[in-house]
C-alpha cells in the first residue's frame, strides 16, 4: 500500500494541483540520478533531482490482469547525468528506478510512489537513450525451472559448475591494438582458441572495470565480442580467464569436470524423436 501524507492527498483533490513526476535510478554500483519534470531542481528525501529537460516519461497505466506493465522514459544523453558510454558498458545494468509524484509548490508534503521497477531493454536513438521500466508483474512472466540441452546450462564458475575461475585466469597488457575491438598481446604464449568464450576485464585505460566476451583468440590477438566504448591503447592492463564452449568434451578432457557438467548430451533430439522407419525398406 502506497503511503500519502494526508497534506499531500488534500492537494490531489484540489481541482487545480501544482506536480512534479520525479525518477529516481539506482545503479547496481550504488550511485543514484535523480530527474523531475519540473522546470526548477529540487531536492527530496535526500536525493537531488535534476530539471535538465533531459527526460521524459510515457503515461502510467494500471491494470489488474497479470500481463506486464511497463513505462517507458525518454531523455537526453548528457555526459553530466547519463552518457552514451555508460549505458553500452551495462552500468545501468538491472539498475532499480523508483517513479514518485510530488508537490512542486511544497515540497514538505513529501511524495507518493507511482512505480517501482528495474530497467529493461535500453535503446540509444540519434544522442537519445529511451529505456523500458519493467515492474514486478514482469517476473510472473519469465520461465523458471530447468532445462534440457545439450549444452551446458551453467554459468562457467558459478556454484553449480563449480570450477574455480582464478585458477584459470591471467593477466596482461596491450601490446598493439587494431581497434576498439581487437589488440594484440605478445608476451601471451598459450594456444590459439584458449580463451575463446572466456570474459576478459579491464585493470587499467579508459575501460577500467569493464568487461567484455572473447569471441576469439589467435596468434597472441583478442577479438571482442562487442566494441570497448572507449578507445583502447597501448600499455592498458588486463585480466582474462580461459573459456568454455558449454559442451560435453570440453568440460571433460580441459576442466576434467565432467561430473558437474549440465547439460544432456545424449540426449535424442527432435530429428531422432520424428524419425520413422521407411517403408520402402
Amino acid at each position: 500500500m502506497k503511503t500519502v501524507s494526508v497534506a499531500l492527498q488534500n492537494h490531489l483533490g484540489r481541482e487545480l494541483a501544482t506536480l512534479a513526476t520525479l525518477v529516481k535510478i539506482t545503479r547496481t554500483d550504488g550511485q543514484i540520478f535523480g530527474f523531475t519534470s519540473y522546470d526548477k531542481d529540487m531536492v527530496i528525501g535526500g536525493v537531488a533531482y535534476k530539471a535538465d529537460g533531459a527526460f521524459q516519461a510515457s503515461a502510467i497505466q494500471n491494470r489488474s490482469t497479470l500481463s506486464t506493465d511497463n513505462l517507458e522514459m525518454v531523455g537526453l544523453l548528457d555526459s553530466s547525468s547519463i552518457s552514451e558510454s555508460d549505458l553500452r558498458c551495462g552500468r545501468y545494468d538491472h539498475a532499480r528506478v523508483d517513479v514518485y509524484m510530488c508537490n512542486w509548490a511544497d515540497l514538505t508534503q513529501g511524495m507518493m510512489q507511482l512505480r517501482r521497477g528495474w530497467l529493461g531493454e535500453v535503446k540509444i536513438i540519434g544522442g537519445k537513450y529511451q529505456a523500458e521500466l519493467r515492474g514486478l508483474h514482469d517476473l510472473l512472466q519469465r520461465p523458471f525451472g530447468k532445462h534440457y540441452s545439450p549444452e551446458c546450462r551453467y554459468g562457467f564458475g558459478d556454484t553449480s559448475c563449480t570450477i574455480n575461475l582464478a585458477t584459470y585466469t591471467v593477466t596482461g597488457s596491450v601490446s598493439a591494438m587494431a581497434d576498439s575491438a581487437r589488440f594484440t598481446d605478445s608476451a601471451r604464449s598459450e594456444a590459439n582458441d584458449v580463451f575463446n568464450y572466456g570474459l576478459l576485464t579491464w585493470t587499467s585505460g579508459a575501460n577500467s572495470g569493464i568487461a567484455m566476451e572473447v569471441k576469439s583468440f589467435l596468434s597472441k590477438q583478442f577479438t571482442l565480442w562487442l566494441p570497448m566504448p572507449y578507445a583502447i591503447a597501448v600499455g592498458d592492463s588486463y585480466s582474462v580467464y580461459k573459456g568454455c564452449d558449454k559442451r560435453f568434451a570440453t568440460c571433460q578432457s580441459t576442466f576434467n569436470n565432467a561430473t558437474n557438467f549440465g547439460g544432456f548430451p545424449h540426449l535424442p533430439g527432435v530429428d531422432r524423436i520424428l524419425n520413422y522407419p521407411d517403408a520402402r525398406g
